[in-house]
């Protein structure tokens, strides 16, 4: 098992850092960098635009901005000034040293912004992985029993229905019927900005989570029922099912011992893959709801070209969309007793 851990871990850190290289090429590709917002005023002289340049290491080869973010520039010295000296020594000291580097536009550490953002996002995630597979198993069980029945058709269409609706339309006819219309819910945010911070309390947000909880989970569900459905029907024809329905062996043991536990491992392969897109940050969601987490926090970066926090939700979107296939394959063992890890 460890040397197992050990190898998977080693063989995801080319996957990250290439991951890491792309992201870093798009990024300088878009139209338009950090200085150009800043600067945006009419007084504001070529100099000091050349000068803020240099300070945040923009004038440099993207190569060597790739460097510098990954290994830190505190062993260098800026010219800041322009006339081939360096001026002051650089601060930044590398993800490979843990310093994910200062944001641009909020002025305060990467690591300690991205932090501050990552609570919010599980409040989101691990309630919509839950309740997407609790629901979508039991679904897709459910229908793969009552076979070609009225409950099969029904699970059918509202599976491909759930995976055809986008994310962002599903969550504003929500917004409309319940928060326009109704009056029920909230319509955005994570908590009642009214109430003094101090008096906040976990529950205090459950009213604002249910609708982008349920528009999360609903994806779950459109696809977890429909690989489960087809899971169990694919296992329930086989030789050893039959043998022990001629053994005079209960339906329910059948089920829990022969059929399910089998038709699982296709499904374990499709939560690690989840876990790392939940975790990571339901973009467009958290952007519809205007929820505080860490989607949200990378369109705001987009939009500011804040660099620095753009690579830190990119490297930590990364990292925990590996840890979760890697769970994935530790559960492998679990589901399957032939699976061993060596």
């Amino acid at each position: 098992m460890n040397r197992f851990l050990i190898r998977r871990l080693l063989q995801a850190i080319p996957t990250l850092f290439g991951i890491t290289v792309l992201s870093f090429l798009l990024m300088l590709a878009t139209p338009g960098d950090p200085v150009t917002r800043i600067t945006f005023n009419p007084n504001a002289t070529a100099e000091a635009t050349a000068i803020l340049r240099r300070q945040l290491g923009l004038d440099q080869p993207p190569l060597v901005q790739y460097l510098y973010w990954l290994i830190g520039n505190d062993w260098t010295r800026i010219d800041v000034d322009g006339d081939g000296e360096g001026d002051v020594a650089g601060t930044r000291r590398g993800i490979l040293r843990g310093d994910l580097g200062n944001s641009i536009a909020l002025k305060r550490p990467v690591s300690e912004v991205i932090g501050e953002r990552i609570p919010a996002t599980l409040l989101l995630a691990v309630p919509a992985i839950i309740v997407g597979y609790v629901v979508g198993i039991l679904v897709g069980l459910l229908a793969a029993i009552y076979h070609r029945s009225w409950f099969d058709q029904v699970a059918r269409f509202l599976s491909v229905v759930g995976s055809a609706v986008p994310a962002f339309w599903l969550g504003l006819i929500l917004i409309i019927i319940f928060s326009v219309q109704l009056g029920w819910l909230p319509m955005s945010g994570m908590r009642d900005i009214t109430r003094p911070a101090a008096d906040y309390r976990l529950l205090d947000s459950v009213p604002y989570m249910l609708m982008p909880v349920t528009v999360l989970a609903m994806g779950i569900i459109a696809v977890i029922s429909r690989y489960t459905r087809l899971q169990v029907l694919e296992v329930m024809g086989q030789d050893y099912v039959r043998t022990a329905y001629a053994k005079g062996l209960r339906n329910v043991y059948v089920y829990l011992r022969h059929i399910i536990r089998n038709a699982l491992l296709p499904i374990v392969t499709l939560f690690g893959g989840s876990i790392g897109f939940l975790l990571s940050g339901a973009v467009i969601i958290e952007q519809v709801f205007s929820w505080p987490g860490l989607g949200r926090l990378t369109i705001d970066a987009v939009s500011q070209r804040d660099y620095p926090v753009i690579m830190g939700t990119v490297f930590v979107s990364g990292v925990m969309y590996i840890l979760g296939l890697l769970f994935t394959d530790l559960a492998y063992s679990l589901v399957d007793p032939r699976i061993r890890l060596q």
